[in-house]
């Protein structure tokens, strides 16, 4: 078991009630993330997962933080029994209904990913889509925790980012738009210290002219502070790869896959 984690002098603690972010894919960003996802990204993803982590059907794996489900059916249609954790009602209906169409061995929880506790243990743990990085040091610290606890031995942990300080001080970009299906989509963005995050508010706006404001905030580690704080929860950070399995992560790529094991 980890000891205590102890916070750095120093660190201001950016926190509230509530997380911004949990209400974030509860309108038509839900359907925007999406259609930015192309399936054969899925599906490499998948490729890497079963291959890297040699996942045999019957092993079990968490999904925390699921979205809609694209690795969570697409690993259980290998055989493999997956948790899939969301707090969308929406995402863990359409994962249900899916998964008794097809017979695939998947149970799925909906709460707050950070309330989420069991007994059942996990030979891999999946927190993808930038997903982790929705909360501070704190409560980063505090999903970690809980996420050892739930692993076997030696299990994995392999996080999907692209808000490393590697990463976003590059790509980093104030004013965004796009349209997705006929929905624009506008975003406003600051770059702030004390805690590193990147505040967000979001216009989408429906081909009737109806608008929907959304406001997010990502939490910004580098490498270094993102192996400390998987140290300090009982983790190995093992390897960074930008593309998974073929290329090791550098200053500047667009994501990293961070994988790490428990110690």
């Amino acid at each position: 078991m980890p000891g205590p984690v102890f916070l750095p002098a120093g660190y201001i603690q950016h926190t509230s009630m509530e997380n911004i972010n949990n209400s974030y894919f509860d309108g038509h960003y839900k359907d925007i993330w999406r259609a930015t996802i192309p399936e054969e990204l899925t599906a490499r993803e998948t490729d890497f997962m079963l291959q890297y982590f040699s996942l045999q059907p019957g092993d079990k794996v968490l999904d925390l933080m699921c979205g809609y489900g694209r690795h969570t059916l697409a690993l259980a249609r290998k055989g493999i029994q997956l948790t899939a954790v969301d707090n969308l009602k929406d995402y863990i209906f359409e994962i249900d209904e899916i998964s008794r169409k097809e017979n695939l061995p998947v149970s799925t929880v909906q709460t707050d990913v950070l309330k989420y506790k069991t007994s059942e243990l996990f030979s891999l743990v999946l927190c993808m889509g930038n997903s982790l990085n929705f909360f501070n040091e704190d409560d980063t610290c505090r999903l970690l925790s809980n996420v050892y606890n739930q692993l076997e031995r030696n299990g994995n942990l392999l996080i999907h980012t692209w808000s490393l300080t590697e990463i976003a001080a590059k790509q980093f970009t104030p004013r965004s738009w796009n349209d997705f299906g006929g929905l624009k989509y506008l975003a406003d963005s600051r770059y702030l210290f004390q805690p590193s995050r990147i505040e967000s508010e979001t216009t989408i706006i429906s081909p009737d002219g109806s608008m929907e404001i959304k406001n997010a905030v990502d939490y910004i580690f580098s490498v270094a502070e993102m192996e400390n704080i998987l140290n300090r929860t009982g983790f190995i950070l093992k390897e960074i790869y930008s593309i998974p399995g073929r290329k090791k992560f550098a200053v500047g790529e667009p994501r990293a896959y961070i994988v790490a094991r428990k110690k």
